[in-house]
């Protein structure tokens, strides 16, 4: 296609393997490792149970690295999701999963951990932040961030680098301040969990949603393909290297969550990083570990201001976007993409509707995670018969295929039956969000046609 060849001659490729790997990790860990533990502690109140549960999770995100790091060895263009889905099947699922991706999946998300951010910040100082104050500095973070990545990719890669470093130190002072904690009394060590085999699995599953949105983010790297150096071979290294690299911390920090508080006080503790520094170190350690907290959500802020307006830079290349979306600034970044990105991340955190986007963003999710996984078999399909269709072979293989990619795809519909069958009306509306990026397609398709 001409807008791909066009993008590559571009884009500057200035994103080495360091800085792959540190994308690729920086999009998965913020505040979720944090807080989350607790969510699933509550689902699943078992040392064994709590474990197995981020430890399937890691196999699934594992998983999915093998699916995206064969399709990112096939092609060195931007966009990750949105080019495998147009390329495999058609540019309007394409076009809706671009559409979910700014109004829900990742907007959404940013002003939440945005918000994170800033009450954090507010408690360093002892004061409680009210809502507007902290959306109000949120807001300022999130311009900040804008700017910062509009002077160009090395500008904003440096950013995320330094911060990813700096909340791996963070979570290395949890795990060892954690290890020396003695441990909580017998009394909150376990809890029968005989609610018969449905429960059990139903609960399972639903321990699971709050893990997926922990360990999702892996794929976000892919976005920036068109700016990574040798990307059919740094992209695949960089995606394996990150989500081990997280599987060992995520595995780490939900260890010394059990050992230090029991799986019945980790259930009962909404913030249970704080917790544990808390009894490490007295109130000197809560203050450490929410500068850690601090750090982690505004790097992940810097990683998601990187990479998603890629998409919406691929969509304008393909006309289905804003043109002023494809424009490249004298740093060689697509800034006004960039800036639609930063807007609408502020506007929904100064509405105060970013926890009620984050409820949406699952169920949308994990569709989208299925389908790109099935565009490998029609991409394998297509180079046995010859038909390449601007892709070349895969530098890459999926291990294990077919049944290593039927396993991600079976795991994503069980995680979106999961949400829908715990959290129906916020997958409904999730879906509908998704849904209306449809006639937004076919609108544009006429447009695009009635300019020819």
């Amino acid at each position: 296609m001409t807008q791909i060849a066009s993008s590559e001659a571009h884009l500057a490729r200035r994103l080495g393997l360091f800085d792959t790997t540190m994308l690729v990790m920086g999009g998965i860990i913020g505040s979720g490792i944090f807080i989350n533990p607790y969510v699933v502690a509550q689902q699943v109140p078992s040392t064994v149970l709590i474990l197995a549960a981020w430890a399937f999770g890691g196999l699934i995100a594992l998983a999915g690295a093998f699916i995206y790091a064969e399709l990112s060895s096939q092609t060195s263009a931007s966009g990750g999701q949105y080019v495998y889905l147009r390329d495999a099947f058609h540019p309007a699922l394409a076009f809706v999963y671009g559409w979910a991706l700014l109004l829900v999946t990742q907007s959404g998300g940013m002003a939440a951990v945005a918000v994170t951010f800033a009450k954090y910040v507010c408690a360093l100082g002892h004061a409680q932040a009210s809502d507007n104050f902290a959306a109000f500095l949120a807001a300022i973070a999130l311009a900040v961030l804008t700017v910062i990545n509009c002077f160009g990719v090395r500008a904003g890669s440096t950013t995320q680098n330094l911060f990813m470093i700096l909340k791996l130190i963070a979570i290395a002072a949890l795990v060892a301040f954690g290890l020396s904690v003695s441990g909580p009394p017998a009394t909150a060590v376990a809890k029968s969990t005989s609610s018969g085999i449905w429960n059990s699995v139903t609960a399972f599953g639903a321990a699971l949603i709050p893990v997926q949105f922990a360990y999702g983010g892996w794929q976000t790297s892919c976005f920036v393909a068109g700016e990574v150096r040798e990307p059919q071979k740094n992209l695949p290294r960089g995606l394996m290297f990150g989500v081990l690299g997280v599987i060992a911390v995520y595995l780490s920090v939900n260890f010394v969550c059990v050992h230090a508080l029991g799986p019945l006080g980790l259930a009962e503790t909404k913030t249970p990083a704080s917790a544990v520094m808390r009894l490490a170190l007295g109130e000197n350690g809560a203050r450490i570990i929410a500068v850690g907290i601090a750090v982690s959500t505004i790097g992940f802020l810097s990683q998601s201001m990187l990479t998603a307006p890629r998409v919406y830079f691929a969509m304008a290349e393909d006309g289905l976007f804003f043109s002023g979306l494809a424009k490249l600034n004298r740093a060689r970044v697509p800034a006004f993409a960039i800036a639609l990105q930063g807007a609408l991340a502020i506007v929904i955190t100064l509405s105060g509707r970013y926890e009620q986007i984050l409820n949406y963003v699952i169920s949308v999710d994990v569709i989208f995670f299925a389908l790109t996984a099935a565009t490998v078999f029609v991409f394998r399909r297509r180079v046995r018969a010859g038909l390449t269709f601007n892709r070349s072979e895969a530098t890459f293989r999926v291990p294990g295929h077919p049944f290593t990619t039927l396993f991600f795809i079976a795991a994503c519909a069980g995680v979106a039956f999961s949400t829908v069958y715990r959290y129906p009306h916020n997958s409904a509306i999730g879906l509908g969000i998704m849904l209306t990026g449809i006639p937004v397609y076919l609108l544009w398709r006429m447009r695009q046609a009635a300019r020819q």
